[in-house]
């Protein structure tokens, strides 16, 4: 049986070799030196457009704001008028018009917001703007009927939806455009406000989870994990960071957590980053994140087709790390501790088996039945671990937790399981605020039933029956009854096959906008 050596002692310091430098470690062979994805637009606000910048103008209707209208002469409002009447453009929530060789201007593009757009309609619409206009090689004006808050709601659609993993294309690459944004506001200086005292601080935290997820899982890795989000705090207020190793944990009794990643050569570690605002309440609100940095299944080994997409299996611990991020740099008056649960399950010679028992920190016993149901003994040790250590005054874990719950939702909601209405409902209306929606789903008494085990206190799988369910209440098991607590299963969320406004193809950082408000919404 092949022993794995301890790589860092139980609390880590800051001195990491720089993350532009992918670390190796024994039979991972070489991984590619990691570099920045490809420059963005940056993004600005003035009361006027610059002269030669192409025009993105969002509108209701079929008729243009007055700020685009002043922007051009009467032939020019005339062209327009005509393209629109005969083109059938109305305004609608995301439908756009594009036109050429209207006056001075290179490119003017109409984008529908919709009658009385929301927040998140605005940001839909400046997403909207960002991909339409990607190759656009002119600066860009962004043009409408809103406030300094609104134009700072367009202006984190577009820096969401601008965003691109491109860091490893080497061969006929064509770097995207990346002439400035502006976006015209009658209180520019308000509106920039906004943006840097909310918006750009929550696009840094979705840019970071999606950066963490989109990393193969030879450069991101729990220790690398570690490293990477190290560097993205460094120097924010307020944070405090703990890490616990393998031998930490072991001293711990975290047998679940050490036990999914005893098959890889890179350690498990527990990442916990704790960010208090001023004013704050004493106790945090607690998120706990899977982050299974490559899931193969372990033992019970996945089918091959598709496994690449397994790197995005820590998406959870992304999220709430891209969650916090958000709330430290912005300020937030809120008080969060967030737990990234790393590992990598891969089978080996010193993997847990089918059958194998193992003790969880607070002396529980599970019953191993299927290696793949690992992303639900991680959080059962860090939400042990930090309801003893932080105490907070509630515990929220996400994570792609089944397949099962694509099955029951798609790519429309994660599933939101709870024992707490008050903190469900919470939950709901946060996912409804920010744009990322939860469906609750049930969490019945005679699951416990399903989840016996003859010999410990409790399986990890049940072998059949309503997985999502089964694996929620497995979570729920390993927190107290008197404790507000729930759970996001993102399985079918965390990653997108094809670009929406606000989420390009890739992985997505779900959670990050959620959490975000969530922390915001109070008790």
């Amino acid at each position: 049986m092949r022993t794995k050596s301890l790589l860092l002692a139980a609390c880590f310091s800051f001195a990491f070799a720089p993350a532009t430098v992918a670390q190796t470690v024994a039979g991972s062979g070489i991984a590619p030196a990691t570099a920045s994805n490809s420059a963005e637009r940056a993004i600005g606000f003035a009361a006027n457009a610059p002269e030669g910048a192409a025009l993105a103008i969002l509108t209701a209707d079929s008729s243009l704001p007055a700020q685009a209208n002043a922007l051009l002469d009467a032939s020019g409002r005339e062209a327009v008028a005509a393209a629109v009447k005969a083109a059938g453009f109305d305004g609608s929530a995301g439908t756009t018009l594009s036109l050429r060789g209207i006056g001075t201007r290179p490119r003017i593009l109409l984008v529908g917001t919709g009658a009385s757009p929301t927040v998140n309609a605005l940001a839909e619409a400046g997403g909207k703007v960002a991909q339409e206009m990607k190759s656009e090689a002119h600066p860009i004006a962004i043009v409408g009927s809103f406030d300094g808050a609104q134009a700072a709601d367009v202006g984190f659609g577009f820096a969401i939806g601008q965003y691109r993993f491109d860091r490893y294309k080497t061969v006929g690459h064509k770097t995207p455009a990346t002439g400035a944004v502006t976006l015209v506001s009658a209180d520019p200086a308000a509106a920039q406000a906004a943006f840097d005292g909310r918006s750009k601080p929550l696009a840094d935290g979705v840019r970071l989870s999606r950066d963490l997820a989109n990393e193969p899982a030879n450069v991101i890795y729990p220790d690398s994990f570690v490293a990477r989000v190290r560097e993205a705090f460094a120097g924010v207020p307020g944070v405090s960071i703990e890490v616990l190793d393998e031998a930490a944990m072991r001293k711990l009794g975290m047998g679940n957590i050490v036990g999914v990643g005893q098959g890889s050569p890179r350690g498990s570690r527990m990442m916990l980053v704790r960010y208090r605002g001023a004013g704050a309440p004493a106790a945090p609100l607690a998120f706990v994140g899977k982050g299974i940095t490559f899931d193969s299944g372990g033992i019970s080994i996945k089918p091959g087709a598709n496994m690449e997409n397994m790197k995005g299996d820590m998406s959870g611990a992304a999220s709430v790390m891209g969650a916090a991020l958000s709330l430290a740099k912005s300020r937030a008056p809120v008080h969060i501790v967030a737990v990234a649960a790393l590992a990598e399950n891969m089978p080996d010679g010193n993997s847990q088996r089918p059958g194998d028992v193992v003790r969880s920190m607070s002396g529980k016993t599970v019953e191993m039945i299927n290696t793949d149901a690992e992303g639900r003994l991680v959080l059962a040790d860090a939400n042990e671990y930090v309801a003893k250590a932080y105490a907070p005054r509630a515990i929220v874990n996400i994570a792609t937790l089944t397949g099962s719950i694509v099955g029951a939702l798609s790519d429309q909601y994660a599933g939101l399981f709870s024992r707490d209405d008050a903190l469900a409902d919470r939950v709901i209306a946060a996912g409804k605020t920010s744009g990322e929606e939860v469906w609750r789903m049930p969490l019945h008494k005679n699951y416990a039933e399903r989840m016996k085990s003859d010999i410990a206190d409790i399986r990890n799988s049940s072998g059949d029956g309503p997985g999502a369910s089964l694996g929620a209440h497995f979570v729920g098991f390993f927190v107290d009854e008197s404790m507000p607590w729930a759970h996001l299963d993102i399985a079918g969320m965390n990653r997108s096959s094809k670009s929406t406004p606000l989420v390009p193809k890739g992985m997505t950082g779900f959670g990050v906008r959620l959490l975000d408000e969530l922390a915001r919404s109070g008790e």
